[in-house]
């Protein structure tokens, strides 16, 4: 069974969604290892009740990106990691770092890559709702490569944007098609169905 880790900056709503389908065997992996960059994120205490080993690797007590991600690289190879899951990791991870793990880094994003890559890319749509009305938005589970949110995708589905919508409103649609379709891609990976 495939061994995974998963990478945490904050709330960790994917990350327990992805955990809680490995408990129920909806995923047929192991949940090895819950790793944030950020000591005090939600993600961390939501992955207690699921028995998984905890990290915390601050980037502020590191004095380089190359020391920083050492540190993340030496918890992954203990605990012999296969796949490496982002759920709101907030951190750009280097190119050598990513080529050690080529396509073996996933990643979930809230758009329709390659529109509106980056960190607000539910707020930016939303800006863009006029023009976006008949095309919408959507949610991308892509392989990470060096460039940022720019790796191949593995799954992509659009999500509406109503006249209506708010902000609120709109990211919840967007998190709700994220968990669905993170799950389905992990599947996909894992079954070796997506190389």
């Amino acid at each position: 069974m495939k061994r995974i880790a998963i990478l945490v900056s904050g709330n960790g709503t994917n990350m327990e969604n992805i955990l809680q389908h490995i408990r129920d065997g909806k995923i047929a992996a192991e949940a090895e290892l819950v790793l944030s960059d950020n000591p005090q994120a939600y993600a961390l205490r939501r992955a207690e009740k699921f028995n998984v080993e905890c990290v915390v690797v601050d980037r502020k007590k590191f004095d380089s990106k190359e020391s920083f991600e050492a540190e993340i690289r030496r918890h992954l190879d203990r605990k012999k990691i296969d796949y490496i899951l982002l759920a709101g990791f907030m951190r750009i991870l280097s190119a050598d770092f990513v080529k050690a793990y080529q396509r073996r880094i996933i990643n979930v994003h809230p758009s329709f890559l390659p529109h509106f890559p980056g960190a607000h890319s539910i707020r930016d749509a939303f800006e863009h709702k006029e023009k976006l009305s008949k095309t919408g938005t959507g949610v991308t589970v892509h392989f990470v490569t060096e460039a940022v949110d720019a790796g191949p995708p593995i799954l992509q589905e659009k999500v509406p944007i109503h006249k209506e919508d708010t902000l609120e409103t709109l990211e919840k649609r967007i998190h709700e098609k994220e968990y669905e379709l993170y799950l389905k891609a992990i599947n996909l990976v894992l079954q070796g169905k997506i190389r």
